[in-house]
C-alpha cells in the first residue's frame, strides 16, 4: 500500500479555508482517492453537550478516551497534552488515506496552500521567509497578487482541477505509524 500524502490549507479567519478543503476533498474523492481531513482549532472545543452520557463519561468520569458510536459514525474524545504535530496525527488516525487535507497548522513544516482574501489581514506567505518554499499554491480574490508559487484566482473555471494536481504532486508523505 502506498503511503498517505498530507498538505495543509491555511489562511486567516473567514477567508474560505474550510470551503477549499471541502472542494479539494470532493475533487480527490471524484478522482477515486481515499480522503481524510484534520481540522485544527486554536480555541477550546466542546463538541459534546453537558448532560449527555458521552459528556459524563469524558468530563465527569475523566476518561482518557471516550468513543461515541452511532449508526454510520464514530466520534472519539481523547485527552492530549499540548498541540500535536499534524504529521503524527495523520500517521496515527488517518491510516489508509491516499491524501490527508489538514486545515490549519500554519506553523508546521507541511506543504501549504494558503487562502488569501482582499478583506483579510496580512497573509502568512512571505517570500522572504525560509519557509516560503513550503507553499504549493495560493488561492485568492486579489487580481494582482503575485508570489513565487502558483497563484489561483477564484474566478477561474479550471483552478480546482489544476490545484488538485499541484496538491497531489507537492504533498508530503506521512510516515508509517
Amino acid at each position: 500500500m502506498a503511503q498517505s500524502r498530507i498538505v495543509s490549507v491555511i489562511g486567516r479567519k473567514h477567508t474560505g479555508k474550510t470551503s477549499l478543503v471541502v472542494a479539494l476533498a470532493g475533487e480527490f474523492t471524484r478522482r477515486g482517492y481515499r480522503v481524510m481531513t484534520i481540522k485544527h482549532a486554536t480555541h477550546s472545543v466542546d463538541a459534546d453537550q453537558p448532560g449527555t452520557d458521552s459528556y459524563r463519561h469524558f468530563h465527569e468520569g475523566k476518561s482518557e478516551r471516550t468513543l461515541l458510536v452511532a449508526p454510520n459514525v464514530l466520534v472519539s474524545f481523547e485527552r492530549q497534552a499540548g498541540d500535536p504535530d499534524p504529521m503524527a496525527l495523520a500517521a496515527h488516525y488517518c491510516q489508509g488515506a491516499d491524501i490527508v487535507l489538514a486545515e490549519g497548522f500554519h506553523w508546521s513544516a507541511l506543504p501549504k496552500i494558503e487562502v488569501i482574501r482582499r478583506a483579510s489581514d496580512k497573509p502568512h506567505f512571505d517570500a522572504a521567509l525560509p519557509s516560503a518554499g513550503n507553499w504549493i499554491a495560493i488561492v485568492t480574490d486579489h487580481d494582482d497578487f503575485q508570489a513565487q508559487c502558483p497563484v489561483f484566482r477564484f474566478g477561474s473555471t479550471t483552478w480546482l482541477s489544476q490545484l488538485a494536481d499541484l496538491t497531489w504532486a507537492g504533498a508530503a508523505t506521512v510516515p508509517a505509524a
